[in-house]
């Protein structure tokens, strides 16, 4: 859990300066905790420009790194890519090498500890009160030659990082830092200050020189708080049933009817209450991969509170790989708009809904994933509907790469090409449902699996539903707008538009005439045209 790893870090410019070389960011993406500490080579003139982007593109490509990735492929890969660009860079704009910086960098996955690093930058960890550095030094030892760097980012056009692994621990703290660090702090000093944190590390070391460092100083320090819940929860030992029938009892709830064909989700009863059971596959036995998946559905179920979502619970004492969700007793929304329309007032509450549960769930930097009328439950509350979603397990981590992920009639036309699943995308997946429920129709038609569409304008919803009113049509076809640049890039834009009705500009598509778009400016035009055939031809029967 990504909230179990606390960060500090701090830096120091050298002597008098306001800015220095190096660079670092922490960031939280998806289920990974990265670190990255960038020292840029004193030597060269653009070395505070290279470490600050070779840090943000090892940011930014792990946003968006291929999920087939492991973290070593990505990690190797993106360190040589940036190596590359810098490289090519120096040469075509210095003929001479100028974008030049140290690296240290690591990765924090559920247990696991990955690191790399180019150059002297370091990176340690701190178990049971001892200091241990787990990065190796590329850099010459011979008498004179001391601290020479052998390879660093942007130096020469092949490189080496240094890549390790490790488990991590409860306690554990992990330190990257430059040299700026190491260099005035012996390892004994940073063994019994790094429980301070990255800021009184440095401050140390510059208290040490007097405020008058020689060189910058940067330190970042990951707090392992206690062990990824994940690992824990994929650690329980539990079975997996292979099949399951009416009547059967799973610690003490008896299994009543299958609500799902591949029978792994349960109408269940205990105690007179009703609930559903969604058990692990039966793929999860053999295939890691699936097991995975499943528990992380598992993980993203327990920790995802809202009443937007069913309640769900995980036994303490259960023997089988399932969890339990709260029964909600309405009909999905595909089987609700069968048999009637839903209302323009409740389409709104149902966007509302929807962009609120979006809203919620990009402070955890995920997206649904697979919003569809399927996964909507349309309840009655004292008379009023109450919509609650469904599916945990299609839920994924924002900027994440899965071109099929979701169902096909409710993807944006970038995801079938490959692109990331972001706000806009997810917005379009609600654009789809909000016109499916007002006109029983897909604006694109329905979408077959494996079939690459192509995608023709959308007629207005109010062409099937004449009581939807035109600030929707617009607000509506813009959340499904073909290309992304005329889409809503946030949810909160579209928010304010369903909320201020009498500030939604008419949507247009491309191929409107002008008459739809701007009948004044259509009449103008005409009538100017008409007044100078006029006067043409006053001008004709003058001449005659």
């Amino acid at each position: 859990m990504v909230a179990n790893i606390q960060n500090s870090g701090f830096s120091l410019a050298k002597r008098k300066n306001l800015t220095g070389d190096d660079f670092y960011d922490v960031q939280s993406v998806g289920g990974l905790t990265i670190a990255v500490v960038c020292d840029g080579v004193g030597s060269a003139a653009e070395g505070a420009e290279a470490a600050k982007r070779t840090t943000t593109y090892l940011i930014n490509n792990f946003k968006n790194r291929p999920k087939s990735w492991s973290i070593e492929k990505s990690m190797k890969s993106f360190i040589k890519s940036i190596n590359n660009i810098l490289y090519k860079e120096s040469l075509i704009n210095y003929e001479r090498v100028e974008l030049v910086t140290t690296l240290a960098i690591v990765v924090i996955e559920g247990n696991r500890l990955y690191g790399a690093n180019i150059g002297d930058t370091r990176i340690y960890l701190y178990r049971d009160q001892s200091l241990t550095q787990v990065s190796f030094d590329h850099s010459m030892n011979e008498s004179g030659y001391e601290g020479v760097l052998t390879q660093a980012i942007g130096i020469n056009e092949n490189i080496e990082p240094y890549y390790f692994e490790n488990i991590i621990q409860n306690g554990d703290k992990i330190l990257l830092c430059s040299d700026g660090l190491y260099n005035v702090l012996s390892e004994n000093i940073i063994e019994n200050s790094i429980v301070s944190g990255a800021y009184n590390l440095v401050k140390k070391a510059s208290r040490v020189m007097n405020e008058d460092l020689a060189d910058d100083t940067t330190a970042v320090v990951l707090n392992v708080d206690r062990i990824n819940e994940l690992t824990e929860l994929k650690n329980q030992n539990l079975q997996i049933p292979v099949s399951l029938k009416r009547e059967e009892i799973i610690d003490g709830y008896t299994l009543e009817k299958s609500l799902i064909q591949n029978n792994r989700t349960w109408l269940a009863n205990k105690d007179g209450i009703k609930y559903v059971l969604k058990f692990a596959p039966v793929e999860a036995l053999d295939d890691e991969e699936i097991l995975d998946l499943y528990v992380k559905e598992v993980w993203n179920a327990k920790r995802l509170k809202t009443v937007l979502f069913p309640t769900v619970h995980i036994p303490e004492n259960r023997t089988f790989r399932y969890y339990v969700m709260q029964y909600c007793n309405g009909s999905d929304l595909k089987t609700y708009i069968e048999h009637r329309h839903l209302s323009v007032d409740d389409t709104i509450q149902l966007a509302k809904t929807l962009l609120q549960l979006s809203q919620y769930l990009l402070k955890y930097d995920l997206v649904h994933g697979d919003i569809k009328p399927e996964n909507i439950i349309v309840n009655l509350v004292e008379d009023q509907k109450e919509f609650k979603i469904v599916d945990f397990g299609s839920i994924t981590e924002l900027f994440s790469i899965q071109s099929r992920a979701g169902t096909p009639s409710f993807l944006a036309p970038e995801r079938f090409i490959e692109g990331s699943i972001n706000e806009s995308t997810e917005i379009f997946a609600i654009g789809v449902t909000l016109y499916k429920a007002l006109t029983k129709h897909y604006p694109y038609g329905e979408v077959e699996p494996f079939s690459t569409p192509t995608f023709k304008e959308a007629k207005k919803p109010s062409v099937y539903n004449n009581n939807i009113p035109s600030w929707l049509d617009s607000v509506i076809l813009r959340a499904i707008a073909i290309e992304s640049d005329r889409r809503y890039k946030h949810y909160s834009e579209m928010t304010y538009e369903l909320e201020s009705p009498q500030n939604v500009k008419p949507y247009f598509t491309k191929s409107s005439s002008l008459i739809e778009r701007s009948p004044i400016l259509f009449y103008r035009i005409a009538f100017t045209i008409m007044f100078l055939i006029n006067i043409l031809l006053f001008i004709l029967l003058l001449e005659k």
